[in-house]
């Protein structure tokens, strides 16, 4: 029988909305235990497992293989150092980082610890992403000259009530940079399979004015993040996120000189693929996540639960395809060539 892994989870925000399903309906993991510092009694209450009031506390009050950090960004480091200086393997949310510094710290601690270290990338594992890197490492597409890849959203518009907190403010992490724009960059790399040589862009705050129950705040977070970035092959990608957009929607358009492949739809999870050449436009045929069916939990769910089976692969030493704390400081150092670099807390 295979070994199953006890995990614990910090963070009660995605983590327990997205993180926690996944490991609950995967076959190779048991959750024992949820650290938050207000919401982990309730909730673990509810789920029947342990509750600790931070990270530092559940290690040392529970028996654990592995831990799921989904703490806010500018907890991540702490939490990670903490993890790994027990000696467990350890999956850590994005933004990966405050700032490539703080990145490279947590690369050479799991450096040092040696166990199985990986970030929550998992819009990888969606099918037709997934496709598209076949293409482009397949040569079907080559030479690749053009990625365009842009994320839309419509919650941070000049009237979308949105409760202020952590993720409102810049010097803890917060804004769409390091929430979503963290994934258009590293699925620009993913997809070319090289390290940027060189970046470009900005991130811009249209609204800063904001409103919730308790009335008007303001947010110091970009609402809208856009790099230009040049590969060492001869591609260069294009990628935005924006919040500000009357509707969502997101595009991944990999050009070559002979044929363009494109995932398109109204979000990250829901898009069909298309081929396009001189000749035809055709729509691929892609097979589903194994996970599927709990997409209905949360639309992120089923490519959580595809990252922990790279997650189990890693920690048993088998080939796997979990993003690496590697590729995240590679995608740290984009971020941060945006503005996305904020001073860790010890320095603050």
């Amino acid at each position: 029988m295979s070994k199953r892994y006890r995990i614990g989870i910090v963070g009660a925000g995605f983590g327990v909305a997205a993180h926690l399903p996944a490991l609950t309906a995967h076959p190779r993991f048991d959750v024992v235990a949820l650290a938050s510092p207000r919401s982990a009694a309730r909730i673990a209450a509810e789920r029947a497992i342990a509750a600790f009031p931070s990270c530092r506390e559940m290690l040392a009050g529970c028996e654990l293989d592995a831990v799921t950090v989904a703490s806010p960004p500018f907890a991540h480091e702490r939490d990670v150092e903490d993890v790994l200086r027990a000696g467990k393997h350890v999956i850590c949310e994005k933004p990966f980082a405050l700032n490539l510094d703080s990145a490279e710290r947590m690369l050479e601690a799991s450096r040092a610890a040696g166990t199985a270290c990986g970030v929550a990338h998992e819009f990888r594992f969606v099918p037709q992403i997934a496709a598209l890197r076949e293409l482009v490492a397949n040569h079907h597409l080559d030479p690749v000259r053009n990625l365009e890849i842009t994320a839309l959203r419509a919650f941070l518009r000049r009237h979308d009530a949105r409760t202020r907190g952590w993720w409102f403010d810049r010097k803890l992490g917060g804004g769409l940079a390091g929430a979503l724009m963290s994934h258009v960059v590293d699925m620009a790399n993913w997809l070319t399979g090289e390290r940027p040589r060189r970046t470009s862009g900005f991130v811009r705050t249209a609204n800063r004015r904001r409103r919730d129950d308790d009335g008007e705040f303001v947010s110091t977070v970009d609402d809208g993040a856009f790099a230009l970035v040049e590969y060492p092959g001869g591609a260069v990608g294009r990628l935005s996120a924006d919040a500000t957009t009357s509707a969502g929607g997101f595009t991944c358009a990999v050009h070559g000189e002979s044929r363009t492949a494109v995932a398109s739809g109204p979000s990250m999870t829901q898009m069909g693929l298309y081929s396009i050449d001189a000749d035809e436009t055709s729509e691929l045929d892609c097979k589903p996540s194994p996970y599927a069916a709990l997409s209905s939990v949360n639309p992120n769910v089923p490519y959580l639960a595809e990252l922990y089976d790279e997650f189990v692969k890693a920690i048993e030493g088998t080939a796997n395809g979990l993003p690496t704390f590697e590729e995240a400081v590679v995608t740290q150092g984009v971020l941060a060539a945006i503005g996305f670099e904020i001073p860790s807390p010890r320095a603050v």
